[in-house]
């Protein structure tokens, strides 16, 4: 009864509706556009409900176990996308949705967050250290992650593919491995990175859910994200060919979104509520999962299901990814927010997202 009560009381529960109109739409054989609009919609109050109950289950496992969760699950409804699309052979998309979720991140949540609690409160003030900080290590897991794609650039036509897999199975190891240290760090210090930021931190068991219920509803919203994520996929390729939008642009743009529009909503939310410092950790902290991570754990899955996975990304998104951590470090550094600061980077992003767009597939 709680969460029916939630879900009647919180609009953007309410696309939960498209789930089963998305399901009657495939059925019907509507058009691919109508129907991949109707699954990733549905699949944005699945991701917050994945999330929430992620929350709940945090907050009753204490810090220590409650920080694993958030550090592992936070990025789950994107990571479920992802796989689903590996397996249907949809490498570019995949490899779009890591830079697109960490550009989007960094530009359009964070921007969002600065612009409207700048207009709010004016001048915002946040944790200059620990921001910097986790910056420094963005920009480090972003330098690896762009390591197979410069060996690629600098060994053109002569280098053998087989190395190329190799050296991103490589990356992904060490990635993962630090991501590891990362985290053992961060439970015995206070304040280090990778322990995701929650707006519910403040309240020993939120939302008044029980463990049991937020065990069904983290189960019931994984696999509806997995039903839907199948119908998304399936559509890719139709829509691709009937709208002449790129694949990579779907990737880039569309997946991110769709996965993170909650966990997005929460970061402005809090911003209007002056505690900027939780909205970057949330900005921050979710780019450092997909960095170190979702992307190397997508690397070791692809060759599970059959469709391996490098980590080459083309020159435009490697000088996007590159000079968006870049500004970001910097913006950080003084440890102070305004709204203009905010309107700059979401029009940053706006223009990568024009140039995502035009820039040509293959």
């Amino acid at each position: 009864m709680i969460v029916l009560r939630q879900v009647l009381h919180r609009p953007l529960y309410w696309l939960l509706i498209l789930l089963p109109v998305a399901v009657l739409l495939l059925a019907a054989g509507a058009p691919p556009t109508v129907i991949l609009v109707a699954a990733a919609l549905a699949i944005i109050p699945l991701a917050g409900l994945l999330g929430q109950s992620t929350e709940v289950l945090a907050a009753y496992s204490g810090p220590r176990v409650g920080g694993l969760l958030n550090a592992t699950l936070g990025n789950a409804a994107e990571l479920i996308i992802t796989i689903i699309a590996i397996r249907a052979g949809l490498l570019e998309l995949v490899k779009a949705s890591i830079t697109g979720s960490i550009i989007g991140n960094l530009l359009l949540v964070l921007g969002a967050s600065m612009l409207a609690g700048g207009v709010r409160h004016g001048l915002q003030t946040f944790d200059r250290r620990r921001a910097l900080g986790d910056c420094i290590l963005l920009l480090l897991a972003v330098a690896a992650l762009a390591v197979p794609s410069l060996f690629v650039h600098a060994s053109e036509g002569i280098h053998d593919a087989g190395d190329v897999e190799v050296l991103s199975l490589g990356v992904a190891l060490l990635m993962i491995l630090t991501y590891g240290l990362g985290l053992f760090y961060s439970f015995r210090g206070d304040g280090a990175p990778l322990t995701r930021a929650s707006a519910e931190t403040t309240h020993p068991h939120p939302d008044g859910w029980s463990r049991s219920t937020a065990l069904i509803v983290l189960a019931a919203a994984t696999a509806g994200v997995v039903w839907m994520s199948e119908i998304l996929v399936g559509q890719v390729e139709p829509v691709v060919s009937s709208l002449g939008v790129s694949e990579f642009f779907l990737g880039v743009i569309l997946v991110p979104i769709i996965g993170n529009v909650a966990e997005h909503t929460v970061a402005v939310t809090v911003a209007l509520k002056n505690q900027i410092s939780l909205s970057v950790e949330i900005a921050v902290g979710s780019s450092l999962q997909i960095a170190l991570f979702v992307a190397p754990a997508l690397v070791f899955l692809s060759l599970a299901l059959g469709n391996p996975l490098t980590l080459v990304f083309n020159n435009f998104e490697l000088i996007a990814l590159i000079g968006t951590v870049i500004i970001v470090t910097q913006v950080a550094g003084d440890g102070e927010s305004n709204w203009l600061e905010g309107a700059e980077l979401v029009a940053l992003y706006l223009i990568f997202a024009i140039a995502f767009f035009l820039l040509p597939s293959g």
